[in-house]
C-alpha cells in the first residue's frame, strides 16, 4: 500500500495527463487536429494563465493555506494594465505596475490571515468581493479598451507558419523552474514546507510564521498579477468581470499535481503538469463540440476526483 502510494504521489500527474491526451486523440471528431504542432502550441498558450497562477497557489497550499481570490485579482491587475496602457505608459511601467498590485493584494492577504489569525479560507473569500468590485470600480463597470500594444503579441497564436511559442509560455516555463529551486534549494522554501507539516512545531523552531507567511501571499499575489497581465495581453482589453471561478482550475491544478490541502506536500512540476491537464480538458472539449455546462460538470468532476485522490494519498479516509 506505501508503494501505492509513492507510486501515485510521484507518477499520478504524469498518468493523468496521458490518459486525458488518449482520450482525446482516439475519437474520430478530434483525431486529425488534436495532436498537431499548432494545437499544441494553442494548449500550452492557454495554459500560461493558468499556470502562473499554480506557482503562486502552490507555495500558498504547501505552507497550510488557501486564497480564493485569485481569479478577482487576475481580474482587477489586468483592468490596471489596461488603465496605464490607454493613458499612454508603455508596456514596461505597465507590466511592474499590474505586477506590484497582484503583490499589494497577497501583502493585504497574508496580513489580515497573519495578524488576525483568522483560517485563510474567510479571509479571501471576502476579498474575492472586495477586489471583484473594485476592479468594477475602476472600470466604470466596463470592459477598458486601448490602442494596440506591445503586450498584445504576448500570448498571441494566430500565424500558422510560425512555429516559435508565444512569450507567456516562456515566461511560465522560466518562472517554474525558478520557483522550483526557491522551494527546493532554499531556507525559504524549507520554511514554507515546515509550516505547512506543522505549523506550531515550526514557530517552536524559531521560524517566524507570521513575517513568512505574509511574504508568502506577497510573492503568491506577485505571480497573480502577472498572470493577470497575461489575461490582458489575451483579451487585448481590461475586463472586471473576467476570470470568474478561475481560482478553482488553479487550485485543481494544484491538488491534481499532487499538492495536499493539508500543507507540506507539493511540488512545482506537478502543479505544471496539473494547468496542463485543465487546458487539455478544456481544449479537447471544444473540439468534440461539447456544450459550456458540460465541460464545467467535467472539470467539477475532476476538482472532486483530485481532492479524493488527495485523501488517498495521506492515507485517510472521508469521514
Amino acid at each position: 500500500m506505501d508503494t501505492f502510494k509513492k507510486i501515485l504521489a510521484k507518477a499520478g500527474p504524469f498518468i493523468g495527463l496521458i490518459l486525458v491526451i488518449v482520450l482525446f486523440s482516439l475519437p474520430a471528431e478530434t483525431r486529425e487536429y488534436f495532436l498537431t504542432y499548432n494545437n499544441f502550441k494553442i494548449i500550452l498558450t492557454q495554459t500560461v494563465i493558468v499556470a502562473i497562477g499554480a506557482l503562486g497557489m502552490t507555495m500558498i497550499i504547501v505552507s497550510g493555506g488557501i486564497d480564493l481570490s485569485v481569479g478577482s485579482s487576475i481580474a482587477f491587475t489586468s483592468v490596471v494594465g489596461a488603465l496605464l496602457i490607454q493613458k499612454g505608459y508603455g508596456p514596461v511601467p505597465a507590466l511592474c505596475a499590474v505586477v506590484l498590485a497582484g503583490g499589494l493584494i497577497g501583502l493585504l492577504n497574508g496580513a489580515l490571515i497573519a495578524g488576525l489569525r483568522v483560517v485563510p479560507f474567510i479571509i479571501t473569500l471576502g476579498m474575492l468581493g472586495v477586489v471583484r468590485g473594485t476592479a468594477k470600480w475602476l472600470g466604470d463597470n466596463q470592459t477598458v479598451n486601448y490602442d494596440a500594444s506591445p503586450i498584445n503579441s504576448w500570448m498571441t497564436t494566430k500565424d500558422p507558419f510560425s512555429y516559435a511559442l508565444p512569450t507567456g509560455v516562456w515566461v511560465a516555463l522560466g518562472l517554474a523552474i525558478l520557483t522550483s529551486l526557491l522551494l527546493r534549494n532554499t531556507v525559504f522554501g524549507r520554511h514554507v514546507f515546515a509550516i505547512g507539516s506543522n505549523e506550531a512545531t515550526a514557530r517552536l523552531c524559531g521560524i517566524p510564521t507570521t513575517r513568512l507567511k505574509i511574504l508568502i501571499y506577497t510573492i503568491a499575489g506577485l505571480f497573480f498579477g502577472l498572470a493577470g497581465l497575461f489575461q490582458l495581453s489575451r483579451l487585448r482589453q481590461g475586463d472586471p468581470t473576467v476570470a470568474v471561478g478561475l481560482e478553482l482550475d488553479i487550485i485543481a491544478a494544484v491538488i491534481i499535481g499532487g499538492a495536499s490541502l493539508n500543507g507540506g506536500v507539493g511540488t512545482i512540476l506537478g502543479s505544471m503538469i496539473g494547468a496542463l491537464i485543465m487546458a487539455v480538458l478544456r481544449n479537447g472539449s471544444q473540439q468534440m463540440g461539447w456544450p459550456t455546462y458540460f465541460q464545467e460538470i467535467i472539470i467539477g468532476l475532476v476538482i472532486i476526483v483530485a481532492v479524493f485522490l488527495d485523501r488517498v494519498r495521506q492515507g485517510k479516509t472521508a469521514a
